[in-house]
């Protein structure tokens, strides 16, 4: 009996545990919506062509798509000089936004591979899988599938 009422503590416990992560997941995606609303503002009218995943992140690849935003991000934009922009690069390199990101492994298209799109562009496409990820996230925060996440979506679980 004792065992039984253990384990049912310890499911119980993981659970809040893993909803709690799940929460600071979803509130680290906000902070880098907004950070990125406020760089993006300032740098849309750039005329700098950057390395853009596609729109539709399929097959596993969110997570290979931030890492190649990110690697932009630094390159053609001195972030070390600009604060906002600094502080949207830490914040994609935020452990907790990574995890939000990284649910699967598969092979990606290497970033390198991507088209060169306008900044604009760039931004749009950025905030567009930032979004959807922080969507999934919040409608199936009580459940435990993960067919329901978009970059999941072509899986049969």
């Amino acid at each position: 009996m004792k065992l039984v009422v253990f384990c049912l503590l310890a499911v119980c416990c993981c659970s809040l545990a893993n909803t709690d992560v799940k929460d600071m997941q979803k509130r680290k995606l906000q902070e880098v919506l907004l950070q990125l609303s406020d760089v993006k503002e300032s740098l849309q009218h750039s005329e700098q062509e950057l390395r853009t995943p596609p729109k539709n992140i399929e097959d596993c690849c969110c997570l290979s798509a931030l890492q190649c935003f990110r690697a932009n991000l630094n390159v053609q934009f001195n972030i070390t000089e600009k604060r906002k922009q600094r502080r949207l690069y830490n914040s994609l390199r935020d452990p907790f936004t990574v995890r939000g990101l990284d649910f699967c492994n598969s092979t990606c298209q290497d970033c390198a591979s991507h088209p060169k799109e306008k900044a604009s562009e760039f931004f749009s496409r950025l905030e567009s899988l930032i979004e959807r990820v922080r969507e999934t996230r919040i409608s199936s925060a009580n459940q435990s599938t993960c067919s329901s996440h978009p970059c999941l979506s072509r899986f049969d679980f």
